[in-house]
Formats: C-alpha cells, structure tokens, sequence
C-alpha cells in the first residue's frame, strides 16, 4: 500500500514539473527566471543605472525568502544602448536562458527592435521603461505593459504650460531623433495644430554624435523663448550648459528621462542649471522636506545597504527601486499561477499598489479622471530657481501632474498602474 501511495505522489510530481515547464517557462518549485536589458555602458549608460536599482531590489526580494516560496534569478544584459545588441540579449534570454518573461527592459530603441520578436514567441516584456506612445496599442503589443507615462502625453503637458505661461513666444524643441524624442514633436504639433509650423522650431541629434552645440546655436537664432530638450542625460547636460555658455536665457524644458539631478543637472553644472524645468513625479532622496517621510526613509536605509557607495542623489536608482516594487506586486498577486498568461493578466490588474517614493498617491477614484488634461493638469508645474541646489535639491521643479486634491495625474499613474489605462484607452 505504502509503494503505491509513493508511487502517486512520484506522479503527481512529476505531472507537476512537466506542467511547469509547459506552461510557465522559467519557473521551477524555487525559481523563477526574469530578464531585462539595460544600457549599462554607451551613451546613454547613466539611465542603465535603473537596471542597478532593479537588481538591488531583486536581492532585498531575495534576502527577504523571495515570493510565494520562489527566489528570483533576474538576468540583467547589457545592449550598450544598441537595438542591434538588444535584439541579440532578449533572444539569448528568450532561447537560451528560458526566461519565464522580460522585466523593465530599458530604451526606447531597443524595446521597439525586439518587440515584434516579443510577440512572436509569446514573452511577455513587463513595465517597459519607454515612454514611446507607440506601445499603448494593445493590439500591436498584447504582452506588453508600460512603466512610463507615454512620452506624447508628457509633451503634451509641456505645449499647455507653455501656452499659457508664454502665449505668443516661439519655441523651440532639440530632440532625439528616434522615437522618444519624435514622440514629443508630435505632441506640441497634436496640441497647438495649425500654429505648430508658425510657433516651433526643431533640430535633431543622433545618438552617435559627440555634442549638440551646433543645434543649440541654430534653435537660439530662432528667436525662440523657450527650450524643451526631450533627449537622455548626457545631451540635456550638454544642451543645458551651452545655453549658458551663449548667453541663451529660454524658459528651459528637461524631460523625464532626464530628470536625474546626479545625472543631468550636475554635469551641466548648477550654475547653468538655474531657473531650468524638469518633469518628474518621484521624491528627491536628496531633498531635506522629505527627511520624516516613511517611504523615503525606508529607501535610503535601502540605498545605504544594498547600493553602499552609489550616488543616493541619481534618481535612476530610485525609478529601478520602484520598478522592483512593482515586480514583487506582480509576483505575490501572480500566486501560484506563473504562467505567461497570467503574469500579463496581473501585470494590466495591479492592486492597492503604492509606491511610497512617489510624489502622491492616486486612489482609483482619482485614476479615473485622469488624461483629460484639464487646467489642473498644469497647475503643478512651477519655475523655480535651482540656486539651493549645491545644499539641497528641494528647488528642483516637481511637475506632478495635478493638484493634490484634484489630480490630473498622468505622469504618477504610471506608476500606480504601470500604464495599464493608457493602453486601455488607446
């Protein structure tokens, strides 16, 4: 009798195994196996630093006994921020290293080149960290879930404040040519229609080129009064400072992507930096207001631990931190059921979710009266000088997306629902 019995439960086992590998690839009774690709080296190394911050999250994840039983083997590639690499890494990944799904896949133009492999072979790719509007469209990415406010949304928000804060100036734009800076120009031209070719003038840089110095003389003989730089760390730094070494004096507009005081603000130089914008929805961890507050408290004890050494000021560590959040949310509501299927299923459902180094918290009420961009949607975003800078950051300008108690809140709701009614709405 007692054979038998050993006998069914050597079945059942085994029946188990082989249903995990049939259905969720990457996932043992111990294990699951994520992977991500980041610009760790190149020009764009300084955004990479999210990957770091994943990583650590990943280890606190795992020194805390993991998920549901399971410890998570996170495969960090770095592509160099190069689509031809990040092809190469998300295939190794897929084909070699089994991975159940991708998880915070960095760069606009990388994502895009893997993407329809992606599709092909089922994998979902989680929380991406491209803001390209592109990836709202469920049907062209059914797999895939977002962990940015779409770079047009951003845009758009930048056209309405300047609208109203400069009314009958001409702005200019520098962006990157590839799909995140694109993203942009099209927003102001979505937003200021007919006026657009009269209001705005662009140029564009590849990320191959060594400075944007030229571009930046070009747009000043424009006449433009203001300045959106919709680009990564090292060309804003270097947009920022030369400005400054001409004599510009534009309202100065920095992106999301580059919003990082350690990243950006730093190498321009804070004397350059004075009196620029730049749109974020995170806590400055640098930033004194925030020294009794819980979840920023509990991230630089975090920092201090598990990222000892780094620049605590790099808000890319921060973006990666709050991206293993919502990693760990996906997982513990995953359970059990570990299959593609499902991780997109609770990936587009987060629950209660709060990211405690997040500006405000949304309550669902308050998501649901997002994206109309109403004139709350720019109350929020103030000019203020950045001369406190060198002892604090508290002067770096927060663009919320909303007051507290009327949220617009496009840019936080990203990171509440990870885009998930962006796409919807798609």
């Amino acid at each position: 009798m007692f054979g038998k019995f050993k006998l069914a439960c050597t079945l059942v086992l085994a029946l188990s195994t082989s249903s995990f590998a049939a259905d969720a690839p990457g996932v043992t009774a111990t294990e699951i196996k994520i992977g991500g690709v980041f610009p760790f080296s190149g020009p764009a190394s300084s955004i990479g630093l999210v990957g770091k911050g994943v990583l650590a999250y990943v280890q606190s994840i795992n020194e805390r006994g993991g998920i549901n039983g399971r410890k998570i083997n996170y495969i960090a590639m770095d592509d160099a921020y190069s689509p031809p690499k990040a092809v190469e890494h998300v295939r190794k990944l897929v084909e070699s290293d089994e991975v159940a799904f991708i998880f915070s896949q960095l760069g606009t133009p990388g994502n895009t080149a893997s993407a329809k492999y992606l599709v092909l072979k089922g994998v979902p790719t989680i929380s991406i960290i491209s803001g390209s509007n592109k990836f709202t469209s469920v049907a062209e990415f059914p797999l895939t879930t977002t962990g940015l406010v779409s770079f047009d949304t951003e845009g758009k928000i930048y056209a309405k404040y300047l609208s109203k804060a400069l009314p009958n100036a001409k702005y200019a734009i520098l962006y990157q040519n590839d799909d995140l800076g694109k993203d942009y120009v099209n927003a102001f031209k979505a937003f200021l229609k007919s006026d657009f070719d009269k209001r705005v003038v662009t140029a564009a840089y590849e990320i191959s080129d060594p400075t944007i110095d030229s571009q930046v003389v070009s747009l000043k003989s424009s006449g433009a009064e203001a300045l959106l730089v919709a680009g990564t760390p090292k060309f804003s730094a270097q947009a920022i400072r030369k400005v400054a070494e001409i004599g510009w004096k534009p309202t100065l507009i920095v992106n999301f992507p580059s919003s990082s005081v350690s990243a950006t603000l730093k190498p321009a130089g804070f004397d350059n930096a004075m009196g620029v914008i730049v749109g974020t929805f995170i806590k400055d961890p640098t930033d004194s207001k925030w020294n009794d507050d819980a979840g920023m408290k509990a991230y630089r004890a975090f920092f201090a631990k598990y990222l000892a050494g780094s620049d605590i000021g790099d808000t890319n560590y921060l973006t990666g931190y709050q991206q293993g959040m919502i990693l760990e949310q996906i997982l513990k509501q995953c359970g059990n059921d570990l299959s593609r299927q499902n991780i997109v299923k609770q990936a587009k459902s987060l629950k209660d979710l709060v990211l405690p180094t997040a500006m405000q918290h949304l309550d669902q009420h308050q998501r649901d009266q997002q994206h109309d961009l109403d004139a709350t949607a720019t109350a929020a975003l103030e000019r203020h000088q950045l001369g406190a800078v060198r002892r604090s950051t508290r002067h770096q300008v927060r663009m919320t997306q909303g007051l507290p108690t009327k949220a617009a809140n496009v840019q936080q709701e990203c990171r509440a629902s990870m885009g998930r009614r962006l796409r919807a709405q798609s």
